[in-house]
């Protein structure tokens, strides 16, 4: 079997820029010095890393630089996706991706999806590379025990994005090896990784699940740290998952919230949990630490400010929501009134409302991704689903009482679902939640086509959202380099 220049080439245009994946150490002349390729192998070595130390700077590559402190993905587009579609943010600015995003009417031209995929696909391959390496490093530094430790913790990290993908695009593909050789023998396989082909939602799932169940045993238990991938974060994410699939397993669900009581709890003061002086807190699961080298926190001047940014302006819906519940406490916490602008949705540009909880403005912002309040609720949820409906309450009652709200009751289905929502609301506001949880619930299109601009008028745009279109497209540009890639319906 011979391969080609020609071949190569493409294939390697579409790793370095289609789905994010990298060479590790490898450049591409290596790849195209010589043509052609017959039976034997590119002279690359099939184990790039050779050293304890590089095995290290994989593990800081997948949650610091380029990981967690990601310049897009993290800093700003999370926290957008999870509002900017909802009630609780009306979209603001110029920017047109956003405008298109924010009013349903998205195009698989879009910036913002483009964006997006890359970067989920980039973090992958992040994990991909100590999950494919880390084993084949004989630096006897690199005990059995830290190998273990290391691939448990990627495979963790691994499954939080592709439950990110699935989120946002349903089918999508699963790349789980990093390339950085070419063979005659491997070429079927490095195919099938440089121009994948989209899995259903389905086994997308159960690849998470597998990740997050195999990597229980080995994964650093909770109390190591809450800036990485932990037993409790596992646990976390298989709760979610099993919340989110198609075919929800709601005893599941309760299982693994379960196994976080004894290690996380409600923080007592809500004021706390954003003020900067409480980070790494008890009711922190997993967290993004901005006081780790190579990362600066930018992300809040996007929430916070009067010029263009003005990311997740907050609704009317979401301050009279607050305001029905004499919520003040996290009304106070989740929402800045100040002198802003004036504009089509807040007109009295003295008392002009912004997003609060990323309020820190020198770069030093710590970032919830999981924390335990959500998963009580999210296990309230289960219950209601599965009929218990006083042991649903019980657990709302317990978010509620910490901000001296009175507690509900739950009636039904209909009303327990309705209640978890509204409650999710006012506690995870502009945590990158709202929309995920509209979606799973079944009340997206419901709740968003109530939507109105503050003064009793439906927002037009509402109707531009169908079924299809709780999914974003394909982006134009994957679709272009990857010719086993099909596009979601409706784009």
């Amino acid at each position: 079997m011979k391969l080609n220049k020609r071949i190569l080439n493409k294939g390697l245009y579409f790793i370095l820029l289609g789905a994010g994946l990298s060479l590790g150490t490898v450049s591409c002349s290596d790849y195209l010095d010589t043509e052609p390729i017959t039976d034997r192998p590119v002279e690359v070595s099939e184990t790039p890393y050779t050293k304890a130390s590089e095995a290290e700077d994989l593990m800081k590559t997948m949650y610091v630089g380029p990981g967690f402190g990601h310049s897009n993905y993290w800093q700003l587009d999370y926290f957008a996706n999870g509002s900017m579609q909802t009630d609780e943010a009306y979209v603001s600015g110029d920017n047109q991706d956003n405008r298109q995003q924010a009013e349903y009417r998205i195009l698989s031209t879009n910036g913002n999806v483009k964006r997006n995929w890359e970067a989920i696909y980039e973090l992958i391959n992040n994990c991909n590379k100590v999950l494919n390496f880390v084993d084949g490093i004989k630096d006897h530094a690199l005990t059995a025990e830290r190998k273990a430790e290391m691939k448990a913790e990627a495979a963790i990290v691994r499954a939080l994005y592709y439950f990110h993908a699935v989120q946002l695009w349903g089918d999508v593909p699963l790349v789980t090896k990093s390339v950085t050789s070419v063979t005659s023998e491997n070429f079927d396989e490095v195919y099938s990784q440089i121009y994948p082909a989209r899995k259903t939602k389905e086994e997308v799932y159960s690849f998470i699940i597998s990740d997050l169940e195999g990597a229980l045993a080995a994964a650093p238990n909770a109390s190591v740290s809450k800036y990485r991938a932990t037993k409790g974060v596992a646990h976390a994410l298989l709760a979610k998952v099993y919340a989110t699939k198609p075919n929800p397993d709601y005893n599941k669900v309760i299982q693994h919230v379960d196994q976080l009581a004894g290690d996380y709890s409600l923080l007592p003061d809500y004021n706390q949990l954003f003020d900067g002086n409480h980070n790494a807190n008890v009711e922190s699961i997993l967290e993004i630490n901005s006081d780790a080298s190579n990362i600066w926190w930018w992300g809040t001047g996007m929430f916070i400010g009067d010029g263009w940014q003005r990311f997740n302006l907050p609704t009317h819906d979401l301050v009279n929501a607050f305001n029905a519940q004499n919520d003040n406490i996290r009304k106070t916490n989740s929402i800045k009134f100040d002198i802003g602008v004036s504009d089509a949705y807040w007109t009295d540009k003295n008392n002009y409302p912004f997003a609060y909880k990323q309020r820190i403005q020198d770069g030093t912002q710590h970032i919830y991704i999981l924390r335990y309040a959500d998963l009580l609720l999210l296990k309230a949820e289960a219950k209601v689903k599965l009929g218990d409906f006083t042991g649903a309450a019980a657990l709302v009652n317990q978010v509620r009482g910490r901000v001296s709200l009175n507690p509900i009751t739950i009636t039904s289905e209909t009303d327990g679902i309705n209640k978890i929502l509204k409650e999710r609301l006012l506690e995870l506001a502009f945590e990158g939640q709202r929309w995920f949880d509209l979606k799973r619930t079944g009340k997206a299109l419901e709740v968003i086509k109530a939507r109105t601009d503050g003064k009793g008028n439906k927002l037009g745009y509402v109707n531009n959202l169908t079924e299809q279109r709780l999914l974003w497209p394909v982006p134009q540009s994957q679709l272009d380099k990857n010719p086993n890639l099909t596009q979601n319906p409706g784009y």
